[in-house]
């Protein structure tokens, strides 16, 4: 059955914490109000100075991606993991790229393509699993911005998404790690809260090295971004004191519940270095 792994042979089987059908239901119920709450960008900011506002620091992380990735204008894009539309509109807007998003949730998937209508850029989104992809075309640029720790099976969803690019095509990405080597109790103690509250399974940058390279990719670009991006979560937990998240919570459940509590989770991790955020950039070889 998708979304559960057994713990031996013949054991009852238990859900993974990114369990699809929990991930789907979470961010159809609280995609609407998140937006509202927190802005167009569903990702972390990037703060170069530090007294950035939040949506300034986010738009830096867009384009701190986009200029390691060294990304063209007109280029023809595929947001993998693609939220509300907003980094697909905004490489729509500010490179002229072509831009197509994915993403699980058909809520999210009816909000983005409303703000590209809206905004009238060249960008459509589409309900589509990361991991069952299925184009008949290939990109210039494969983009995700911390989607693919959702994933159950990154080896082989890379070695797929490495045939949706063009010779030479670049896939950049940030997504959530942890830190090699932790601990049992180290894990139990900063990761586990992480991985049941923001339904996630954390690997090591290595892990995801070795996926790329696997897969016939050229890594360019490999940077931690733990130091610019941990302002986030105490903006966060400052956003979660509003009362009416709560009384959300409590509508929509224990899962929703133990998001809420994720977010000092993700905030311990920052500051302990056993979480960390993390960026590749790698290149298909040329014809």
């Amino acid at each position: 059955m998708a979304g559960r792994i057994a713990t031996s042979p013949g054991a009852l089987t238990v859900p993974r914490s990114n369990d699809k059908h929990k991930i789907v239901e979470h961010y159809d119920a609280i995609s609407p109000y998140y937006r509202s709450l927190w802005g167009e960008h569903l990702h972390h900011g990037y703060w170069i100075r530090g007294d950035e506002s939040k949506e300034k620091a986010q738009l830096q992380l867009i384009e701190h991606l986009a200029q390691l990735a060294n990304l063209k204008p007109g280029s023809d894009i595929l947001d993998i993991g693609c939220g509300f539309g907003a980094s697909s509109l905004y490489l729509a807007k500010n490179y002229n790229a072509t831009a197509t998003g994915i993403t699980i949730s058909p809520v999210q998937v009816e909000m983005a393509n409303k703000a590209a209508a809206t905004e009238r850029l060249d960008a459509k989104f589409l309900h589509m699993d990361a991991e069952a992809m299925n184009f008949q075309k290939q990109f210039d640029v494969l983009w995700s911005v911390e989607c693919l720790s959702h994933l159950q099976d990154r080896e082989r969803f890379f070695a797929s998404a490495a045939t949706l690019l063009k010779p030479g095509g670049i896939f950049a990405l940030t997504d959530w790690f942890k830190k090699e080597n932790l601990t049992r109790a180290e894990t139990k103690k900063f990761i586990a809260p992480i991985e049941k509250g923001m339904f996630v399974e954390l690997q090591v940058m290595d892990d995801y090295e070795r996926f790329l390279t696997s897969s016939g990719l050229q890594i360019v670009h490999r940077e931690i971004l733990s130091k610019n991006c941990a302002q986030t979560w105490a903006l966060c937990l400052d956003i979660i004191k509003d009362k009416a998240f709560w009384t959300l919570a409590a509508r929509l459940g224990k899962d929703f519940v133990a998001y809420l509590k994720a977010f000092q989770a993700m905030r311990a991790g920052f500051a302990s270095g056993n979480f960390v955020y993390g960026l590749f950039v790698a290149h298909a070889p040329d014809a």
